[in-house]
């Protein structure tokens, strides 16, 4: 493809090459790069490309991408932002996927994972074809999966999934997009045809400087969405709708001005049912997965496909067939007289939200099993802290991912916030240890919850990451005690 044709919706401020070139591919990442390709030094997240334009001057690059004009003798074109200049060049080299789909974004706190993966089930189930998505959980393809690193991969990424799945017949695509990735331009130049806001509490303040930076970055994606859904219930709904250029289509249970509201709400140990009440409709729907925050992601997921010009009572039968998701209030089989939930939450919000819902189902105690991630926001640890002490009847204090933090300086900054409370404890630094002991001393009726690993399989320490599975930790313990039951 010609330089040119990958430029066409670049903003450039100055050209130094031959916009004649033939380019062989597009790279961002020099430990990628093939001669002939078309390098774009992105100001990243962690790596600012302008430090890597030598090496891929060297490696062969055809041309560079830059903010800043190179050191060293190379074709090179100028632009203002690298970052928006990888998604446009992006786009263009795989031909403007997106624009032959009906993309649909959700961005909020809590409930991304849960009411994309739902969005996708739902019109899968209405429609018979395959559903592109891309989240935590991984990119998917219909029943294909295919792992990411992160979130909302890069943009190069988003675009090369995006051209995969128009070849593999999908006509809808649905994509978490985190605040990074709005920051980051990753999304840039994608028209979404929804957005959706599930809400916003404290995280990711390690990057973000403050909430009003956070949810400011949440609220580009509004800007770009022919239809907002938006949970008006939040404190942050004003600054969504705000921002929104389209039509905005509101959701709440508390909040009886919205376009779609939850009535008569009925909670059970493994579903939750409501009346979803909009203009000329009453319609009763199901989801088999419980907590009042099930509630808020089945309006999501409603509002979003019915913007979508499908029926509301087909996306409510389409629900209830929905099993759940992969890490979110998902019970680990055990075969005794306990259940055990594993769950992601990982900020003080979802924390609540979890240990409220097995408290509404429990029958003994609802025991708390949870750590904090390293080198990310310190400031929810003790929170986190208060919150697992307050709503559990016993915590047990653990590992996540410490990175490069000492795992007992991320557990001490927890206890700090349980020192006013009385709720039993113990801390146990090594989590799969941890497990078992929550296992081994399990009480009949009781929920225990594993908290913030959810559909992770790994843990990091320092830049090692290890494989460890809960489900498969929970498996083993049980194993293990079946063994030494034969034995006896």
């Amino acid at each position: 493809m010609k330089l040119r044709d990958l430029l066409e919706k670049v903003e450039i401020a100055e050209v130094c090459a031959d916009l004649d070139t033939v380019v062989t591919g597009v790279c961002f990442d020099t430990r990628k790069l093939r001669a002939g390709e078309l390098f774009v030094a992105n100001k990243g997240y962690q790596w600012d490309g302008h430090l890597f334009i030598e090496e891929a001057v060297l490696k062969g690059a055809a041309c560079v991408i830059c903010e800043n004009a190179p050191q060293v003798k190379t074709q090179f074109v100028l632009v203002r932002n690298t970052r928006e200049a990888l998604a446009a060049i992006s786009a263009a080299w795989f031909r403007y996927p997106a624009s032959g789909l009906k993309m649909i974004g959700v961005t909020g706190t809590n409930g991304k994972t849960t009411v994309t993966s739902l969005i996708k089930r739902v019109i899968e189930e209405c429609t018979g074809r395959p559903v592109g998505l891309i989240g935590t959980n991984g990119n998917m393809i219909g029943d294909k999966v295919f792992e990411t690193e992160y979130t909302t991969p890069e943009s190069y990424g988003i675009h090369e999934f995006l051209d995969m799945a128009a070849g593999e017949g999908c006509r809808y695509v649905v994509m978490e997009v985190s605040s990074h990735a709005l920051q980051l331009g990753r999304v840039y130049g994608i028209d979404f045809e929804v957005g959706v806001f599930t809400n916003l509490t404290p995280d990711h303040l390690d990057f973000h400087d403050s909430m009003e930076e956070y949810a400011g970055a949440k609220a580009v994606l509004f800007s770009h969405s022919r239809n907002a859904v938006i949970n008006i219930d939040d404190g942050y709904a004003p600054l969504m709708i705000e921002n929104s250029t389209g039509n905005v289509f509101t959701y709440a249970i508390e909040d009886s001005t919205a376009d779609l509201v939850a009535k008569n709400i009925k909670l059970s140990a493994d579903k939750v049912e409501f009346c979803v009440l909009t203009i000329g409709n009453l319609i009763r729907v199901e989801l088999p997965v419980p907590g009042v925050f099930s509630v808020y992601n089945a309006l999501a997921v409603t509002s979003a496909v019915m913007l979508l010009g499908f029926e509301i009572g087909q996306v409510a039968s389409a629900l209830q067939s929905c099993g759940g998701v992969k890490g979110r209030v998902e019970v680990v089989p055990t075969g005794c007289d306990h259940t055990v939930l594993i769950d992601y939450a990982h900020t003080p919000d979802a924390l609540s939200n979890i240990i409220s819902a097995a408290r509404g189902f429990t029958r003994h105690r609802v025991v708390t099993l949870f750590g904090c991630g390293g080198d990310r926001d310190r400031k929810k640890r003790p929170l986190m802290g208060e919150i697992a002490a307050r709503l559990s009847d016993f915590v047990i204090v653990t590992s996540d991912n410490p990175r490069t933090e000492e795992p007992g300086a991320i557990i001490n900054e927890i206890l700090a916030g349980m020192e006013s409370t009385e709720t039993p404890k113990i801390v146990i630094e090594n989590r799969r240890e941890a497990i078992y002991w929550a296992l081994e001393n399990a009480q009949p009726g009781d929920v225990l919850i594993l908290a913030g690993k959810g559909h992770e399989t790994y843990q990091i320490f320092g830049k090692e990451k290890r494989h460890f599975d809960e489900r498969e930790v929970v498996a083993e313990y049980y194993a293990e005690k079946k063994t030494e039951t034969e034995r006896e």
